[in-house]
């Protein structure tokens, strides 16, 4: 598709999932601001919709005629739509409906498309975001192993020789081959993590039930950045530490009034240690798969990129997050600039990439 001159200026880079839109604003190849909104879509459309229009509110120059907005999404997998080829065609039609006619979708290895042509293409921008991220850093890094962990999923991909070098494409393939984790540090249930955890000394059961989430650890932990915790908790209730002490106790069949509040922060870290060890074990396999040299450095991206960091520990690799590699040296960023930039990197790169292909 070419690229109309107008739009050489300013690009504006979405991320539409399931729970959270994401979203870049680009001056040239300059990254202005990068923001999250929560979009619970499984509840309906009208959800994109509010989201789009908070967006407009704070970035209102952005739909003027000279913006090139570029789209990717993985939320056409909510069961709010009956397939995946529906959930691409609906949010495509909306997204244009709003975003106006310079409106691009990404398309992985096929590139950019209109939206009116997603019907036939739906395979290829069905949950490719994290395609877009590794094709940013690929030819920055050489080689390097990115670990994207956001709120609900992990991407583990290879890049190898200035290339991404996954094994798989699709989400099916990609759980395949370990290179999708279903799970993240927000949103993941405590119970899909661990089915024992040692507790006061004890190995004890966890509850198979939905009394807290990933978020309740890593605000006990002190590691989840407050802006990036933006989804009710389990119970509908409050994230301060007394309510996220009362939802992890409920997970070992407690009250959290029976134990000392350094009691549920041990807890909290038995169930950051579970995934902890989950996300090492499928990162081994990915790393073994790639044939990456051991001095390769990890990539680390998401608001979950405080584990990233952990698990390059771990595997003895170099530690560099996403924002550090796309961000000029003269572009320095503060700490919450570059968590929001980590955090929303497949937004930031799409916009990248539409800045490169311009």
């Amino acid at each position: 598709m070419p690229w109309r001159a107008e739009h050489a200026g300013r690009r504006v880079g979405w991320d539409v999932g399931g729970a959270h839109v994401k979203a870049c604003l680009l001056e040239g190849e300059r990254i202005v601001d990068v923001a999250q909104w929560p979009c619970p879509l499984w509840r309906g459309l009208d959800q994109l919709d509010v989201a789009l229009a908070t967006a407009r509110e704070r970035w209102p120059q952005a739909w003027d005629a000279r913006t090139r907005h570029v789209a990717t999404m993985t939320g056409e997998m909510v069961d709010l739509f009956a397939d995946r080829e529906e959930g691409v065609a609906r949010l495509a039609a909306r997204l244009a409906e709003s975003l106006g006619p310079s409106l691009v979708l990404w398309g992985a290895r096929s590139g950019f498309c209109a939206p009116h042509e997603s019907g036939r293409r739906w395979r290829d921008i069905a949950s490719a975001n994290w395609r877009a991220t590794a094709e940013v850093l690929a030819p920055r890094m050489g080689n390097a192993l990115l670990v994207d962990i956001g709120s609900t999923t992990t991407d583990l991909v290879p890049l190898r020789h200035g290339a991404v070098a996954a094994l798989g494409a699709a989400d099916a393939e990609r759980l395949a081959t370990g290179e999708l984790v279903y799970q993240g540090v927000v949103r993941t249930p405590l119970c899909a993590l661990a089915s024992r955890v040692v507790f006061d000394g004890r190995v004890v059961n966890v509850m198979k039930e939905f009394f807290a989430t990933t978020a309740d650890v890593y605000r006990l932990t002190g590691e989840l950045d407050a802006t990036h915790d933006q989804h009710a908790p389990a119970d509908g209730g409050a994230k301060d530490l007394d309510a996220t002490r009362r939802r992890l106790a409920r997970m070992v069949g407690r009250d959290a009034r029976e134990q000392a509040p350094g009691q549920w922060r041990a807890l909290a870290e038995a169930f950051r240690e579970a995934q902890l060890v989950d996300l090492e074990s499928q990162l081994l396999r990915v790393e073994s798969a790639s044939g990456l040299r051991d001095d390769a450095p990890l990539a680390g991206a998401g608001c979950g990129a405080f584990l990233a960091r952990e698990l390059a520990r771990r595997v003895g690799r170099p530690f560099v997050c996403f924002a550090d590699v796309v961000c000029t040296p003269s572009a320095a960023t503060d700490d919450v600039r570059t968590r929001w930039i980590d955090t929303c990197a497949p937004a930031v790169a799409v916009a990248l990439l539409a800045a490169d292909e311009d």
